[in-house]
């Protein structure tokens, strides 16, 4: 038994917010609450003093793209899972863009498999939407779903055929479960390296419009109409894109969201004199676009943010703009900079971590993203107030290219508990800003 005290006790799954105490046993919550054991905790527990940091349901992080198999120079299960808890993600659902593509259950099961010899992170995995994420013939979605498969995506591209994605919405409706979507027109993207706009054309690079999002959104919604299919978009980077998810809501369309802290505390700014290691997909866009974003955050359009954990090699960043590969690596900047809505008064703090535990839990059916009696103890541990400077060369991730890099940012993971056990510790002033 472990018992936490003096603890600042955070479920947004029950709007808790209080000074408390915290019992696990095993590999479960025995006990949660004000007062729990009136400065006596169980003699046969292991006390561990909080000295009044936050205690929260560890991070759920619904979209991240792990490399293996196939791409383990870029990113391992092993460094995935180092980084997450460093991040405090104690569960995760990775893309099925990996080569080979998870599109039959021998990968999808491979992946699991060395998921659980890690004993880190909980790793879960979506199925691809299509053979080989080609966008032509539908992956065995049945066979998918029963090997464990969270939801199906074609991962970092738009399912771009409307009849091809009518008849995965279609398919999936039968198993209840969710199809995200890329939402990114590839014919209007092209090979187009950031968003259009003045600083693109001062840059002379080719150029991502926005309506690449907007449009393929806005078909995606009248096929969900059709369907009636559980849909969730994304990484979304537009104020129309807000807009449009709001309608499908409202309209009772099955419809929900996501966006990532690239999306709501950088723009296309950043991309200054041809830094690649802001060349993200989707772009960061116009600062309309991004304070939009923290507004869709705050009203609850946007129902969960996600690291969209993108790692590449540094040979694949090393390149001319144009030239360069999209993403960037966001497992352990995820909390810190999601704060940074708390901080500037945007978002409350239970909030904030709602977005980042119970809101993508519920959305994937995954009991994890609670402090509730009998619930998996996969808790984080942090100082909201901690203040640090990002350095990508420190990350634990094989990818040390983030848009973050050298960015103040205050909130630090102390501990990463999971079933129970403590996976990570980290330093209260490690590479204090």
């Amino acid at each position: 038994m472990v018992a936490y005290t003096n603890a600042r006790l955070l479920d947004p799954a029950t709007g808790m917010d209080c000074h408390g105490e915290l019992l696990t046993d095993g590999e479960t919550i025995s006990a949660v609450g004000a007062n729990l054991f009136n400065g006596n905790p169980p003699d046969d527990a292991v006390v561990v003093n909080a000295g009044g940091l936050c205690l929260a349901p560890g991070l759920v992080d619904m979209r991240v793209q792990l490399r293996e198999p196939g791409e383990e120079h870029k990113e391992s299960l092993r460094s995935a899972a180092e980084a997450a808890v460093a991040g405090g993600v104690t569960s995760m659902a990775c893309l099925p863009n990996t080569q080979p593509v998870l599109d039959d259950e021998a990968t999808l099961e491979f992946v699991a498999r060395r998921a659980r010899l890690q004993a880190l992170t909980k790793v879960y995995a979506y199925g691809a939407a299509t053979k080989g994420l080609e966008g032509k013939e539908l992956a065995e979605l049945g066979l998918l779903a029963e090997a464990g498969a969270l939801g199906f995506t074609d991962g970092a591209v738009a399912v771009a055929n409307a009849q091809v994605m009518r008849r995965v919405l279609s398919y999936a409706a039968t198993f209840d479960l969710i199809v995200l979507q890329h939402p990114e027109d590839p014919s209007l993207a092209g090979d187009g390296a950031m968003n259009s706009g003045e600083m693109a054309t001062r840059l002379g690079l080719p150029t991502i419009p926005r309506e690449a999002e907007i449009i393929m959104l806005e078909r995606d919604m009248r096929l969900v109409e059709m369907t009636g299919a559980r849909y969730h978009a994304s990484h979304i980077s537009t104020s129309d894109s807000v807009d449009i998810i709001a309608r499908a809501k409202e309209k009772g369309l099955r419809v929900t969201c996501d966006t990532a802290p690239f999306y709501s505390a950088l723009n296309e700014l950043s991309v200054g004199d041809y830094r690649t290691f802001a060349k993200l997909s989707p772009p960061l866009r116009a600062e309309d676009d991004r304070l939009a974003i923290v507004e869709g955050l705050k009203c609850g359009v946007i129902d969960v943010i996600a690291s969209d954990h993108s790692p590449q090699d540094q040979d694949s960043k090393r390149l001319p703009f144009a030239q360069a590969a999209f993403g960037g690596s966001g497992l352990e900047t995820l909390l810190a900079v999601s704060l940074e809505l708390f901080h500037n008064g945007e978002l409350s703090l239970l909030d904030v971590i709602g977005k980042l535990t119970h809101a993508p839990a519920n959305l994937l059916g995954l009991d994890a993203g609670q402090l509730r009696v009998g619930a998996p103890a996969d808790l984080v541990m942090f100082d909201p107030d901690i203040g640090w400077k990002i350095v990508g060369d420190y990350f634990l991730s094989k990818s040390k290219n983030t848009p973050f890099d050298g960015r103040p940012v205050q909130g630090k993971v102390i501990r990463t508990v999971i079933d129970g056990r403590t996976v990570f510790e980290g330093k209260p002033h490690a590479h204090a800003a």
